[in-house]
């Protein structure tokens, strides 16, 4: 006699079984089973397997199967599963659905039923409906407990309200709950959520003096906040706090403050922590490999990450997509196709398959690399392969194809995509739009888009912005403006960027009053100004002449917790230059570094040293000169013809002659008129010979006439150089009729001398 088949039986084999609509014929197959019923466990367990798989449509049908055969009141549990099943899945009206239905089939629903729903609606956002359902709970006498109030406590922090989630903390025990660590841990990450590290330091500490420990799932939870903040200096100190009462991390712990590390940078700690890791007893997976090398390669290391790659290989641990993935876009940022085509051959050797984020990292690093030809090829491959056209992969070659300047080939696939299946969407406008721009055809990008809206494409604040951007850089200000207004008409609100635009464009072309004009125009729209947005209105003050009102602008923006920056205080400097107030202008350079803390650079001491040359007052531009080198702020080829132009112009030529023969000691070309200044200085002192020398100093640095390039024979073109020169300085202007004299007959006296010495050496 055979034993009879028991729902548990059933129960145990349908949990085993991974296929659910392989255990959902057993589940049926089994009622063919002389004397075998179905109750409210085996139910129980097929719905939440399908549930969990997504098979939702089947898991409807068996709950209606269900009502018929088991007690009604008997069900809260299976709805509860079912309604997670569905919250996990993001169908949170589905879930909904299930918790109404309730009353209607008389399974009464209690604090758990509420739990189940609220915490669904609190983790996808719909707060006030979260808020709602706890109100309708207690209106019906149903008493919360400390999982309704950890929910509570979660959807004020998930909305910035940490202190509010602190108080019903308090309150809890006085409603009769108990606080444990999941619902303190939930405030403390709150907390640290919105960067009240103290405050969130005080609850953690508060809760272990309280003999509270977290379990190590939720002491992860936190760790994941800090690290994904950045904080993962916060996260170890914490980590050390429980690890003393005997908190072990696991494997998760570690991946998370690698991920942190990998995040803020310090890739070596990250390393560090790995080997540690091993130490530690616990063994790397998949997933900490991926999380190291993913860093790595963000971080430019993409070498080393490779290393990795072949270290978990080592290790018995099968690399993913991920990692491949990770190594091939890494090395094509860098540019480095061939090392990128080997990673990605050796995958697919080991069975790898390229998906669409590898041809788009492939084709993203052929674009970069200016060969638009093979990331063509690569595109065509990744369609003949199976991969059908998807807008991430079109917009990435049409994106590599604008930024190259092959405007019509990007249009020509942007025509070809609907014709493959795969419309393009508004970026994949903006893309072209942005390239046209930047080629300087704002007209037919303007028409690109009006081409778009009327096939439905509706445009976004980047394709405003880029327009504008385009129409006041060529400066068609009332084109820009006629961009601005149509914005409104589409409810998409001017942002700085747009404004700072317009204010650019207006400051190149019109009167200072337009600008401010429309800078009150932007502070009455309620659009905030930034730094760049207060450089623009410097510039066009100072223009206007009008510094004073520029420097109390200066004033407001700290105001407003602004930080003035180098071009800020550079184009003040510049305007107090440019008003004549010298004394204002130095007075500003020397507040730069006590009061503002923005040190100097190379442009505002070139600026400071051109006003007091301008003013002939070539002592102080010669300590301001030699106060750079104090600093460590290397001049440039601008300093260096400033101050050769204030010698020249105060009469020491000497210094001129020296910091021309210095500048072109250290690798600066000096223009002509540099050149010519220094030789018309030598040549009204009659140093022809000093002169003459830079002249031949010219044609060795190759600072010559193109005519030159043209005389093949080396012995021709060395006597024949010179003279070149000399005859295009006087014909540029460069150097006085009076100078031209001298140099010609000093270049010819040479060419002699060297004759001479010539036809010596051979007797």
């Amino acid at each position: 006699m055979s034993r009879a088949l028991l729902p548990r039986h059933a129960a145990s084999v349908i949990k085993c079984q991974k296929d659910p609509l392989r255990a959902l014929e057993m589940f049926n197959s089994v009622k063919k089973e002389e004397g075998f019923k179905h109750t409210l466990l085996t139910y129980k367990c097929m719905i939440d397997k399908l549930g969990f798989h997504g098979e939702f449509e089947a898991m409807e049908n068996l709950l209606f199967e269900m009502r018929s055969n088991i007690d009604s009141s008997l069900l809260e549990g299976v709805y509860i599963g079912c309604m997670r099943n569905y919250g996990r899945k993001g169908r949170v009206q589905e879930a909904i659905n299930v918790f109404e239905r309730m009353d209607f089939y008389n399974c009464e629903p209690t604090v758990l039923s509420y739990n189940a729903i609220m915490n669904i609606l609190v983790e996808y956002g719909y707060f006030s409906q979260a808020h709602k359902a706890y109100m309708t709970m207690m209106d019906k006498g149903i008493l919360p407990d400390v999982y309704t109030f950890t929910i509570r406590i979660k959807s004020f922090c998930k909305t910035k309200r940490p202190h509010a989630a602190l108080r019903l903390l308090r309150n809890m025990p006085s409603q009769g709950c108990k606080v444990n660590a999941v619902t303190y841990c939930t405030v403390v990450g709150g907390f640290y959520e919105e960067n009240h590290q103290a405050k969130a330091y005080e609850l953690f500490d508060e809760m272990l003096t309280l003999g509270i420990c977290p379990n190590i799932t939720s002491f992860n939870k936190l760790m994941h906040i800090l690290c994904r903040k950045g904080d993962v200096q916060e996260s170890e100190k914490l980590l050390n706090k429980v690890f003393k009462r005997g908190v072990c991390p696991n494997l998760y712990t570690y991946n998370i403050i690698i991920q942190g590390l990998c995040r803020k940078g310090v890739v070596s700690e990250a390393v560090n922590l790995l080997e540690s890791v091993t130490r530690e007893g616990l063994r790397p997976d998949v997933v900490t490999y991926n999380t190291l090398i993913c860093g790595l390669c963000k971080n430019s290391k993409v070498a080393e990450a490779e290393c990795y790659l072949h270290g978990m290989v080592n290790e018995g641990l099968e690399p993913d997509g991920f990692t491949y993935n990770s190594i091939i876009n890494g090395y094509c940022k860098l540019g480095e196709m061939q090392n990128a085509d080997k990673v990605l051959k050796d995958a697919v050797f080991k069975g790898f398959v390229p998906d669409e984020f590898t041809y788009c990292s492939l084709i993203n690093g052929l674009c970069q690399d200016g060969d638009t030809d093979h990331a063509m090829a690569v595109y065509n491959e990744a369609l003949g392969r199976g991969l059908k056209p998807n807008i991430y992969l079109c917009n990435t070659l049409i994106k590599g194809l604008s930024q190259q300047g092959l405007i019509l080939q990007a249009l020509q696939l942007m025509n070809e995509m609907s014709e493959n299946g795969c419309s393009p969407d508004i970026w994949t406008y903006n893309i072209v739009i942005s390239g046209l721009c930047k080629m300087g055809c704002v007209f037919d990008a303007h028409n690109l888009l009006n081409v778009g809206i009327a096939k439905g494409y509706l445009p976004d604040i980047f394709t405003f912005n880029t327009l504008i951007d385009g129409f006041c850089k060529q400066l068609k200000i009332e084109n820009a403006i006629e961009i601005l207004n149509q914005m409104w008409s589409y409810n998409i609100t001017p942002d700085v960027i747009t404004y700072n635009s317009v204010l650019n464009g207006l400051c190149k072309t019109s009167k200072y009053e337009d600008v401010m004009e429309t800078f009150k125009v932007m502070m009455e729209k309620g659009c905030v100004p930034n730094i760049i947005t207060y450089n623009i209105l410097f510039e066009s003050l100072c223009k206007a002449q009008r510094v004073n009102e520029a420097l109390n602008f200066l004033e407001e923006i700290q105001d407003k917790g602004l930080t003035p920056d180098i071009v800020s205080l550079g184009t003040l400097t510049h305007g107090f230059c440019k008003n004549g107030d010298l004394e204002g202008a130095y007075q500003l350079f020397r507040r730069m570094e006590q009061k503002y803390n923005v040190s100097h650079t190379t442009a505002t001491y070139n600026i400071m040293i051109n006003a007091f040359v301008e003013k002939l007052n070539i002592k102080m531009a010669e300590k301001l000169f030699h106060e750079m080198d104090e600093n460590g702020i290397l001049p440039d080829s601008y300093t260096y013809r400033v101050m050769i132009d204030g010698f020249c112009k105060t009469g020491n030529v000497d210094s001129g002659y020296n910091f021309l023969l210095e500048k072109v000691e250290k690798g600066f070309i000096p223009s002509l008129i540099t050149f010519g200044r220094v030789m018309n200085c030598l040549c009204v002192e009659h140093r022809v010979h000093e002169a003459v020398g830079l002249i031949h100093l010219m044609v060795h640095k190759g600072i010559v006439p193109e005519v030159v390039a043209t005389i093949f024979e080396a012995d021709k073109r060395d006597v024949a150089a010179p003279k070149i020169v000399v005859e295009d300085m006087l014909k540029k202007g460069h150097i006085t009729y009076y100078a031209y004299e001298l140099l010609y007959d000093g270049v010819r006296d040479k060419k002699v001398l060297k004759k001479k010495l010539r036809s010596g050496s051979m007797i």
